[in-house]
């Protein structure tokens, strides 16, 4: 085999392992563990979910074929349900309407069994490097949702309008306020949600509105 491919390291997130097969459980957990990563390991998709590991999972490396429910059907359950964890298929038996499915689903990867360590090791860089950028967008958006928190009632309405473009005597008329009053709004609702320009304002509105319509870690 080729040397191996560094791993990312992504602080407390797990990489878990779920498998019927023992033998290969603990392989592959002591060839994650050898680079450093934090590994668990599962016999089922219903020990995995028991264990309540499912939100510190950075990567889960996931048998396709699987007693009781399968692998395939996990994953494709966790991407109805909106939940973003990445997963790596493996299968001695992939099939290519299999893999359409699973990458359908968003795998990051499907991979047959005798599973080769390099391929492996990279689908799980990459599963990691993008769970960790995922859990960086969410520590963001709670951020940027907390400083929306402390503005007031009137305050959230001249953002909102603001942030469509609006001028401050348009804005005046919308809400029957002066322009005066919207100004001294204006300027509380850039200190509180610490924005240095309008356009930066405008890209805060638009990242809570897409935090509100999608669906949590």
């Amino acid at each position: 085999m080729g040397p191996m491919s560094p791993i990312v390291k992504n602080g407390e997130a797990i990489v878990a392992v779920v498998d019927d097969d023992e033998s290969v459980r603990e392989a592959l957990q002591g060839l994650f563990q050898s680079v450093g990563l934090v590994t668990e390991i599962y016999g089922s998709v219903q020990e995995f979910l028991d264990a309540g590991s499912l939100a510190r999972a950075g990567c889960i490396v996931l048998d396709i074929r699987l007693p009781g429910r399968s692998g395939l059907e996990f994953q494709e359950a966790l991407a109805r349900s909106g939940v973003s964890q990445s997963v790596v298929l493996i299968s001695g038996h992939v099939d290519v309407q299999m893999a359409v499915r699973a990458m359908k689903a968003g795998a990051i990867d499907v991979l047959p069994k005798p599973v080769r360590e390099q391929d492996l090791l990279e689908a799980v860089n990459r599963a990691l490097a993008k769970d960790r950028q995922r859990r960086a967008e969410a520590t963001r958006d709670h951020a940027l949702r907390l400083r929306y928190n402390m503005l007031s009632e009137r305050e959230r309405q001249v953002f909102a309008l603001v942030a469509t473009g609006l001028l401050n005597k348009q804005i005046a008329d919308r809400i029957a306020i002066t322009e005066a009053t919207v100004k001294l709004h204006r300027s509380q609702v850039m200190k509180k949600m610490e924005a240095d320009s309008l356009p930066e304002l405008v890209r805060m509105a638009d990242q809570l509105a897409k935090a509100e319509t999608s669906p949590g870690i």
